[in-house]
């Protein structure tokens, strides 16, 4: 990744508390981009924020402490942002969460609110940021999604089915931006050691524990297919393998895989 691609720019990074937001928010700051961080808990990202500052003083980071999943989140946290002087020239769509168990067991609270933050605050967060890109001509767009979004998966299947809505908006919004100067970048890792499992109330199986990949590691995968305006990317080889293999095999299959994996 070339630091002169985002060296300026303003990226707002969702989810930033901790695991991959915090981590993208670090990598950003490295390559040169100030910060906008936004999450439910203002504490550690003031305590993010203090940490960038030291390694980096001449980054500037505001911190906007908002739930994402809430009604009319999105424009709340656009209204703060502009309030500020600021503007967003770098989205990083990562706020969100899984929840793992048989669907029909999965308190209804907990999945409607997984499926406010994974599917509409990210499309509206796309819409409503992605229209001052498109003023100034020069945007990027980093959409998270999963290698779930390859294949259904039972016992995670509403997190994977809007895992793999992400995908296919993510690419269908990249397309629709050509020649704009505003690109979209799908990322879709495999397991990653951050709080997600802790948070989606599962053990880590076999599979997980030999699949899973550094958060640092899939941050700069992500990074690199944003700067390049990759139209998707999957970090780590066996995840490439796996969702390159999904292609050739029938849902039904795909999700015996799965779910086999999962237990």
């Amino acid at each position: 990744m070339k630091k002169s691609t985002l060296s300026g720019r303003t990226a707002l990074v969702t989810g930033a508390s901790s695991g991959l937001g915090a981590d993208f928010a670090r990598h950003l700051a490295a390559a040169g981009a100030h910060l906008i961080l936004t999450a439910r808990r203002l504490d550690a990202l003031e305590s993010l924020a203090a940490e960038i500052r030291s390694r980096s003083p001449e980054t500037k980071v505001a911190v906007i402490a908002q739930d994402l999943s809430v009604p009319d989140a999105v424009d709340i946290l656009a209204e703060a942002i502009g309030s500020r002087g600021l503007q967003v020239d770098i989205l990083v769509n990562n706020a969100g969460y899984g929840a793992y168990g048989a669907f029909d067991e999965i308190p209804w609270d907990k999945e409607r609110t997984m499926l406010n933050l994974d599917i509409a605050a990210l499309v509206s967060a796309t819409k409503v940021f992605s229209a001052g890109m498109k003023a100034r001509a020069w945007g990027r767009i980093l959409q998270i999604a999963s290698i779930g979004a390859f294949q259904p998966s039972p016992l995670y299947a509403s997190y994977s089915a809007a895992k793999a809505f992400v995908l296919s908006y993510g690419i269908a919004v990249n397309h629709e931006l050509k020649g704009t100067g505003v690109s979209c970048t799908v990322l879709s890792p495999g397991v990653t050691a951050t709080e997600f499992l802790k948070v989606a109330e599962q053990k880590p199986t076999l599979y997980q524990r030999t699949m899973m990949m550094t958060s640092p590691a899939v941050v700069r995968c992500g990074l690199k297919a944003l700067s390049r305006q990759r139209v998707a990317a999957v970090p780590g080889f066996g995840n490439k393998a796996a969702a390159f293999l999904m292609r050739f095999l029938s849902r039904s299959l795909a999700a015996s895989l799965a779910e086999a994996t999962m237990r």
